[in-house]
């Protein structure tokens, strides 16, 4: 596929520009390193575009502050500075650090994954933002603290070029289904495994 030539151009009716700018369903998924940071480096570029971003994290605490967060948060400042770049917004709505669950928990967490989508929903209808950052999105859907029907027919039947990137493991067949764009990270070897703990500037 040189230059970003398809390989079949589908008989659809639509312009090359028209396909251009239809809305993106982005699934990061897989037991591989990289979902999340996938998704920020293509918050980046919405941001180059000048794109409206909402950073939702599922799992994630707010007391855990993140490089790509500072970073983020920081071109959103200088967006109300100078208008250059998008406007962005950050989201950490879950009381983890990782995907795993917490024992006794778990009560509290799924209310804050409802609380979380329902604002994301509500957002989606108002069309608020062009691009949707959310993290860790698959864990409330595969531990049932959301309504998987609910979840694929709101993302599925969102007005206008709202586009979402969603990250985690294990997304469930539904959410592929209508996915327009979809990754397997896949573990081939990780420090993890030799007992190493997360590094600054790599994990956080």
């Amino acid at each position: 596929m040189p230059e970003g030539v398809p390989a079949a151009i589908p008989e659809d009716g639509l312009t090359a520009r028209e396909r251009r700018l239809r809305p993106a369903l982005i699934v990061n998924t897989g037991d591989g390193k990289g979902k999340t940071t996938a998704a920020m480096g293509l918050a980046l570029r919405a941001w180059h575009q000048g794109w409206s971003i909402a950073v939702f994290q599922f799992i994630k605490s707010g007391k855990w502050v993140t490089g790509e967060r500072i970073a983020l948060e920081a071109l959103g400042a200088e967006h109300e500075r100078s208008g250059a770049g998008g406007e962005v917004e950050w989201y950490a709505t879950g009381s983890g650090r990782r995907w795993v669950r917490k024992p006794g928990a778990e009560p509290d967490q799924a209310d804050a994954a409802r609380e979380a989508w329902a604002e994301v929903r509500a957002r989606l209808v108002e069309e608020r933002h062009n691009l949707y950052v959310l993290d860790e999105f698959t864990y409330p859907l595969t531990w049932g603290w959301l309504d998987l029907a609910d979840v694929v027919a709101t993302l599925r039947d969102r007005p206008g070029a709202q586009h979402i990137v969603i990250t985690g493991r294990n997304a469930p067949p539904e959410l592929i289904e209508i996915a327009t764009t979809v990754t397997e990270m896949h573990k081939v070897k990780h420090p993890f495994d030799s007992g190493q703990k997360g590094q600054a500037g790599i994990e956080w």
